[in-house]
């Protein structure tokens, strides 16, 4: 799984005009997103997985729970070698409603081992998303630099212009 899509996850609630946007609180919406990712039907205890692991994907990712919470997707989650004519491979095999939360989960901690601490949560206060920093220093601080990057920037020069 694709490092883009634990981002992408993470980054389905964000801060519109001050106040936060689920943009899964739908079951359309978190259908379409769970089909466009390699979910699965789509039922009802599938999208309550998915919302859930985000948000304890969410709170583990900003400090605010330890790792462990997300021990609950991997409940009956395992691996199953196969070979076949390109190799040895494991093989994901989970209740099928928590299939996709459960590689996500095993994606992020693979993506935690990798690259420690590079995915975090962006640096403007005003903003709820997350970034995953690929930066050489890793000194990425913001999602994005043309918003929350330039408007701090912004804000911080206004300050010292007015001597506050």
């Amino acid at each position: 799984m694709e490092e883009s899509v634990i981002v992408e996850l993470l980054n389905t609630t964000p801060l519109v005009d001050g106040s936060t946007v689920d943009l899964l609180a739908e079951d359309s919406a978190a259908g379409a997103w769970l089909a466009a990712h390699g979910g699965g039907t789509g039922g009802e205890e599938e999208l309550a997985a998915l919302r859930a692991v985000r948000r304890d994907l969410q709170a583990v990712v900003r400090g605010q729970q330890p790792a462990e919470i997300l021990n609950t997707v991997l409940a009956d989650v395992g691996r199953r070698p196969v070979i076949d004519a390109g190799g040895l491979r494991w093989d994901l095999y989970a209740p099928p409603e928590r299939a996709l939360p459960a590689r996500i989960v095993l994606a992020w901690a693979g993506l935690s081992e990798r690259m420690p601490g590079r995915l975090r949560p962006c640096a403007n206060d005003e903003c709820d998303l997350f970034l995953l920093d690929r930066s050489r220093s890793n000194t990425a601080r913001w999602c994005s630099m043309a918003t929350c990057g330039n408007r701090l920037k912004a804000r911080r020069h206004q300050a010292r212009r007015s001597g506050t």
